[in-house]
């Protein structure tokens, strides 16, 4: 029989032996939590505690459950066919198979994925006639599901108000069509299994019997009906050991509770609470700068990472003053990393927002330098991206059948296939356009055909004098792209996509030499003409440019020159297509910090360190919000072996509009000496240009009003200026008082942008800090 205690640390060596009593096991990054897991499996069954069918083993990915079924097999010389290890939806899945008539289930039954879910839910809109405006199909999704994942069925949900009543009805409406059907969604495989234990006491008691052991993995990321379900499963007399980190639970937004694992040491009278800090993947530096970092948060079960790899490389730290210069400064050390031997996939770029990477792309493009986005699209392969390009090369080409083909129902617009069949015939037909064909489409059909149509053209028209930028912010609007994604449950990161779309644009107008105001689609000069590019005038005819002026660069006899407009879409499209060149190469790894999780680099760039953007200005209307953004920070600084980047940028073009930021607070939270400043390091409260006065406030400062660092929890006066200037953007000044219909009274302590973009964080007296967008909240001025 092999040893498997050998090479164990002290701390997994006392948590693979523990005696059969509940264990709360705190293993922290890079500490080899799986092999502990795993180790515990094959000691109880080499040493006859358990049987192979007495364990129940529940991990969050079946990746992970098929490596722990593989190591085991290496291991010991066991038969694992029969051992219960899997997610929870696979191990549910599993219990309502052999239990389907208690279940109340056919033999047969379907499981709906998140795509085949939300299709049911808009067919069953459609069969009640459903206003789908009013009650989207995705919102009543999120519903559906995070009722069921709170274990509520339809008539244990407290309806506050019509709407919510409205979605309960949809909800008891929904589950009712599911069960004619013989179909079940993820979360209800879990529900189901949960209330056929809980309605079947013999049922419960052979199972309880039977699952002597129950380990669980990454026990931070359990929700709330996930717990209840292993507290069934363990009754009385059953152990649970748990593994996982606090520190890294980082999963709120998809109903993960980290207050499960205080829940469980005390509902368990866990006695043993084994803390694995050896740390083997980063260096000392690295795990200071956590360990410090993440100290800054309350509510913790607490322990402090080791190394003995010693201190390693500093952590270095490096402000730019536009993010474009943050993205040149990555590449250059990326260049030098591969020149001194690190493969391009032990490198990787994390960031907090999706909509930061396009900036990278390019970069890493314009370098040659090969990438993937790990877990993700690169930017213009997105779905909302590609979409605005669609209604973009319509303006630019109505022939683009492609295009056309893409949108003319997205969003909807009661278009189905049904009349895209019939245009296409009639496009073959007469050997034309899908676009040409509308007027040969008879019927409801080719109404609402023209109805899009006239849209485009419409498009087309006022765009003409329109700069690129212009031309794409109007297009993501006016298409009812912006409004689909706003009425999205998590529709916030495509939005964040399409503003980065016009930034990409003025980004491209800018590299390019083209005048910031020359129109989209007019031929403009390059380099050398003589001629005033404004003379160059688009016609509605996209394929025709008048030419006011003689010295004017004809299309026809230069076909180098385009318009911005066709330049943009050129250059979208060599981007994408870089992906397929890059293929099988070795890549630099792009991610967004919650990617990261569970993966290490030997050289890993944080990026975006800025107050609003890392830890995200979101965090500041949850009450756990802050907490977990540094949870969120720790995870990322543990990705790292070897080396550690971190950077942040004095001005970023994010959400379409220049910010001016501050750093991050969390730069405060780190340990002075293990950082390595490549710049000047700017103490906070300093500048960077723009006005200032005697009080040390610059335009930066506007961009988190009120920040004083972590040292002080009250928002600094805001000078005179600042404050006339913010009141004439908004309607609204600092320190105003103001109502709010559900928030009650309360006290304006900081204003952002300016417009439709103006957001307040107004302290109520009942209800903490809040920021509004004052477009929507309709703040009203108390005198």
């Amino acid at each position: 029989m092999p040893d498997l205690l050998a090479n164990l640390n002290p701390e997994q060596h006392a948590a693979v032996t523990l005696p059969n009593e509940p264990a709360l096991i705190l293993a922290g990054a890079g500490s080899g939590k799986t092999r502990v897991l795993i180790t515990r499996i094959a000691w109880l069954i080499q040493h006859g505690l358990a049987s192979p069918a007495t364990i129940l083993a529940v991990t969050f990915t079946n990746k992970a459950a098929r490596e722990m079924m593989a190591r085991l097999q290496a291991l010991l010389p066991i038969d694992t066919r029969g051992m219960w290890i899997g997610t929870f939806h696979g191990l549910c899945n599993r219990m309502l198979r052999a239990h389907h008539r208690d279940a109340g289930l056919p033999a047969t039954f379907q499981i709906l994925d998140t795509a085949d879910q939300l299709s049911a839910i808009k067919r069953l809109m459609k069969g009640l006639n459903i206003d789908d405006e009013k009650y989207p199909a995705k919102n009543l999704q999120y519903f559906i599901n995070n009722s069921k994942e709170q274990g509520l069925r339809p008539k244990d949900v407290d309806a506050t108000d019509n709407f919510n009543r409205k979605f309960v009805e949809l909800y008891e409406a929904y589950d009712q069509q599911c069960q004619r059907e013989g179909v079940v969604d993820f979360p209800e495989l879990l529900l189901r299994c949960f209330e056929l234990l809980a309605h079947n006491p013999p049922l419960r008691a052979h199972y309880q019997a039977r699952f002597r052991h129950i380990l669980v993995d990454e026990f931070q990321d359990t929700n709330k009906l996930q717990y209840a379900w292993l507290k069934m499963l363990a009754g009385q007399t059953n152990s649970i050991f748990a593994v996982g980190d606090d520190d890294q639970s980082i999963y709120a937004f998809r109903g993960a509770n980290v207050g499960n694992m205080r829940d469980f040491e005390h509902e368990f009278n866990v006695r043993h609470m084994i803390k694995l800090e050896q740390n083997y993947r980063s260096h000392g530096h690295i795990l200071d700068a956590a360990n410090q970092l993440i100290a800054n948060n309350s509510r913790r079960l607490g322990k402090n990472l080791r190394t003995d790899a010693g201190h390693g490389e500093p952590v270095r730290v490096y402000e730019s003053a536009t993010d474009t210069q943050e993205a040149g400064w990555i590449v250059e050390e990326i260049k030098a990393l591969i020149s001194t031997g690190t493969s391009r996939s032990e490198v990787a770029i994390l960031y907090r927002s999706n909509a930061q990477s396009r900036t990278i792309e390019h970069t890493l493009v314009n370098a040659g330098i090969a990438y993937r986005v790990y877990g993700g699209l690169r930017f213009f392969e997105r779905q909302e991206v590609k979409h605005a390009l669609a209604y973009l090369r319509l303006i630019d080409n109505p022939n683009d059948d492609t295009a056309f083909a893409r949108v003319v129902n997205f969003p909807t617009r009661g278009i189905g296939a049904r009349s895209i069949e019939q245009l296409a015939d009639a496009a073959r037909l007469y050997n034309c356009s899908m676009a040409a064909a509308i007027p040969y489409v008879a019927g409801k059909a080719g109404s609402s055909l023209a109805s899009f149509a006239n849209l485009i053209g419409r498009m087309r028209a006022e765009t003409q004098q329109m700069s690129l930028p212009e031309t794409v912010e109007y297009v993501v609007r006016t298409s009812g792209l912006t409004e689909f994604y706003q009425n999205e449950r998590e529709g916030q990161d495509r939005l964040e996509n399409l503003q980065e779309l016009v930034n990409a644009a003025a980004a491209f107008v800018s590299e390019e030499g083209y005048g910031m105001d020359t129109p989209a689609r007019s031929i403009p000069l390059r380099p050398g003409a003589t001629t005033a590019p404004e003379l160059a005038v688009a016609t509605d005819d996209p394929n025709t440019v008048v030419l006011d002026a003689p010295g004017i660069a004809d299309p026809a006899q230069n076909p180098d020159t385009m318009t911005p407009l066709a330049g943009f879409l050129s250059h979208a499209s060599l981007e994408a297509g870089d992906n397929q060149a890059q293929a099988g190469q070795e890549a630099v790894q792009l991610m967004t910090v919650h990617a990261a999780k569970g993966l290490e680099f030997t050289a890993v760039f944080i990026t975006g360190l800025e107050e609003g953007l890392f830890p995200h200005e979101n965090s500041a209307m949850e009450s756990d919000g802050l907490e977990e953004e540094r949870r969120l920070m720790y995870v990322a600084i543990t990705r790292a072996k070897e080396r550690l980047y971190l950077s942040f940028a004095q001005s970023r073009m994010l959400h379409g509009q220049t910010r001016y930021n501050i750093r991050s607070r969390f730069f405060d939270e780190l340990p002075q000496e293990t950082l390595k400043w490549l710049t000047p390091k700017v103490e906070a409260g300093a500048r960077w240009g723009g006005r200032s006065d005697n009080a040390g406030y610059g335009r930066d400062w506007f961009a988190r009003p009120g920040y004083t660092g972590p040292a002080s929890s009250t928002p600094a006066p805001l000078p005179a200026f600042a404050n006339e200037q913010r009141a004439a953007e908004t309607g609204f000044r600092i320190g105003q008082q103001v109502f709010h219909t559900k928030f009650g009274e309360g006290t304006i302590t900081a204003l952002e942008g300016g417009g439709t973009d103006a957001k307040a964080q107004v302290k109520f007296k009942r209800h903490g800090e809040k920021w509004l967008a004052l477009a929507v909240a309709k703040l009203q001025a108390v005198e």
